[in-house]
């Protein structure tokens, strides 16, 4: 079983980066407020997993502005979809092994 547990990605444990990624995996680019409100989780709460996140190349920033309010959205990388896909399947696994 610990064999099992040593595919898990760290960067995943939390239910809040989980939850970023899961979104970010079936979207092209989500922003900031969609997020938030996705998740119900403060702003801080939001910009310090997106931050651990950015800083582990597994998501990218865009900042622009929409007319005058600026705009920040989110998308995985590639090296963050391999990770968070080998993630899943170390998951998927251990459900398998479990039977």
């Amino acid at each position: 079983m610990k064999d099992l547990i040593e595919d898990l990605n760290k960067a995943f444990e939390s239910r809040i980066r989980l939850g970023i990624m899961s979104v970010l995996i079936v979207s092209d680019w989500v922003d900031f407020a969609t997020l938030k409100e996705m998740l119900d989780i403060t702003d801080g709460n939001l910009a310090s997993h997106i931050q651990a996140l950015e800083k582990l190349g597994f998501i990218d920033v865009k900042k622009q502005f929409v007319g005058k309010k600026p705009n920040t959205s989110y998308t995985a990388t590639k090296a963050g979809r391999k990770a968070f896909n080998e993630h899943l399947d170390g998951l998927e696994q251990i459900l398998k092994n479990r039977k």
